[in-house]
Formats: C-alpha cells, structure tokens, sequence
C-alpha cells in the first residue's frame, strides 16, 4: 500500500512506498503539537502529510529521530 501526498512543486498528488514514510510530530510556538507523516522524493524533496492524533497513533510507520 502506498500514502498519497500532496507535491507542491508539481501541484499535484503522488503516491509514496510505505517503507519511505516516516511519523513525525512538529511542536508549534504556542506548544501545541501537531501530527504528520514524512517521505523523500526521488530527487529529495521532503513531502509532508498532517493527520489527526488517532490517525497518528494507529499508524506502525517507524518515528522519524529529530
């Protein structure tokens, strides 16, 4: 199976293998924190995803190291 993210550079949606996608979390300036999925294109672009906290925890994708 794969995830779909959204390319920014190409405008449009593109499919990545699981064994690239990464959980993260992000930590904004008010402390809240917010959950996403992270992949790398084939030219290294970094793709971003933001799912709910239960999406999050569901998810067996390995988390990314900071």
């Amino acid at each position: 199976m794969a995830v779909e993210f959204y390319d920014v550079k190409f405008r449009k949606k593109v499919k990545v293998d699981d064994k690239d996608v990464k959980r993260v979390t992000f930590t904004t300036k008010n402390g809240q924190t917010r959950y996403g999925l992270q992949a790398k294109t084939a030219d290294g672009r970094n793709l971003t995803k933001f799912v709910s906290k239960q999406d999050w925890e569901k998810m067996t994708y390995p988390i990314a190291k900071k």
